[in-house]
């Protein structure tokens, strides 16, 4: 019967670069700084490493799709590494395979790195995904745009929950103003302003509900996380972070094909939310984890999570956003460090980068922005859109 990964690895060392709009950066310079920063943090060399993933998602470092531009970049010494894409979830894809592997015995010491250079591509404002439909829903994807599909989400959200559109919209522009807010403390994130909510309220309109400053920006960067055993990782230092869970799921577009999802929630986040809780021995979660970083592309995202992952009652988010329940000193803090909208968010790096914040946080490491003595953390991606994506969550915690 399967066991899952709970308590079988630990990270050891973490690097991450400040991310942003680094024009005068390679994506192999941005790589190599996030890996010296992580192996001098897990106090190892880089011959110990036995293996690595890599995650990127376009075409910066793709080339041909391979592993090369890492082993290039990093100097590692003929070593396996095998390069991973899962959409946005692409860097909890590379940690969850490190972490597999390391779990088997087929390595010691494993590497997760991501990075991207977007701007570099020209990626950014409404990118074309009309390319996308031959493997997807071919009616939709000719037309689609990510704030569109993220718009119908809150509308429909606004009307079953009856929030009027000031109400929702004021909901929105708090999630966001906070993730700032927070993002300010955060020596290495890309936008590092407070915005308070009446400027976000009457920003210019991106689609309705939607505007600027309910949308994170296109950010290059590059994180790094080095994974061993368990049971080996005292060895390296005192305070190893702990995998509690590392889940994975893909929606096989349900939501598109049949008419029982609703519209105000994304299916695929629930379904891999009680995976994660199961493997990490959850019973609780409003209770029991003490932070969250989200996968917050749009504040809706962020607001829908809270619920999909089960720590706010359905509808009732909003009742936790004016409560302040997820604020720096709340309850459950949430985008300690900005999230994407305020830290960044390079495609294939972001996932690195959460558990880059859960692993300082829980070592008691962040300064001002420190919450107070969390046990428990989890990460969420979302790759896509609400009706088909896939989602990465993991947990993680300081003890055993």
């Amino acid at each position: 019967m399967a066991e899952g990964i709970k308590n079988k690895v630990a990270i050891i060392g973490m690097g991450c670069t400040r991310f942003g709009e680094l024009w005068d950066r390679s994506a192999e310079s941005l790589a190599s700084e996030a890996f010296e920063e992580a192996i001098a943090d897990a106090g190892i060399e880089k011959k110990d490493i036995d293996a690595a993933w890599f995650s990127s998602c376009f075409d910066e470092v793709n080339v041909g799709k391979s592993a090369i531009p890492l082993a290039g970049a990093l100097k590692l010494p003929f070593i396996p590494i095998t390069r991973v894409e899962n959409f946005c979830a692409s860097g909890t894809e590379a940690i969850r395979a490190a972490s597999y592997a390391v779990a088997s015995g087929a390595c010691d010491v494993a590497l997760a790195l991501g990075v991207e250079k977007l701007k570099d591509i020209g990626y950014g404002g409404l990118p074309d995904f009309s390319q996308l439909r031959g493997i997807y829903n071919r009616q939709i994807y000719p037309n689609v745009t990510a704030p569109g599909q993220f718009a119908m989400l809150a509308t429909r959200y606004f009307d079953r929950y009856g929030l009027s559109p000031e109400e929702g919209k004021r909901t929105l522009a708090k999630i966001s103003s906070k993730s700032h807010a927070n993002g300010a403390l955060t020596p290495k994130a890309h936008l590092r302003r407070k915005v308070d909510v009446e400027t976000i309220m009457n920003a210019p309109m991106i689609a309705w509900p939607l505007g600027l400053f309910d949308c994170c920006g296109v950010t290059e960067g590059s994180a790094a996380a080095i994974i061993v055993r368990a049971e080996d990782a005292g060895k390296f230092r005192k305070d190893p972070v702990y995998a509690k869970a590392l889940q994975i799921a893909v929606s096989p577009e349900e939501e598109y094909r049949y008419q029982q999802w609703d519209g105000t929630h994304v299916e695929t986040t629930y379904r891999c939310g009680v995976n994660a809780y199961k493997e990490a021995g959850v019973k609780n979660p409003r209770e029991e984890i003490n932070m969250m970083e989200v996968h917050d592309c749009f504040s809706i995202t962020e607001l829908v999570t809270y619920e999909d992952l089960q720590i706010s009652p359905r509808g009732k988010a909003k009742e936790d956003v004016d409560a302040g329940f997820y604020d720096l000193d709340g309850k459950i803090p949430c985008q300690s460090d900005g999230g994407l909208k305020s830290f960044g968010h390079p495609i294939g790096a972001s996932g690195i980068r959460m558990a880059y914040e859960v692993y300082k946080q829980l070592q008691g490491k962040c300064g001002e922005r420190q919450i107070r003595d969390p046990h428990l953390g989890l990460t969420h991606n979302l790759g896509g859109f609400p009706a088909n994506c896939v989602i990465g969550v993991t947990i993680w915690g300081n003890e055993l």
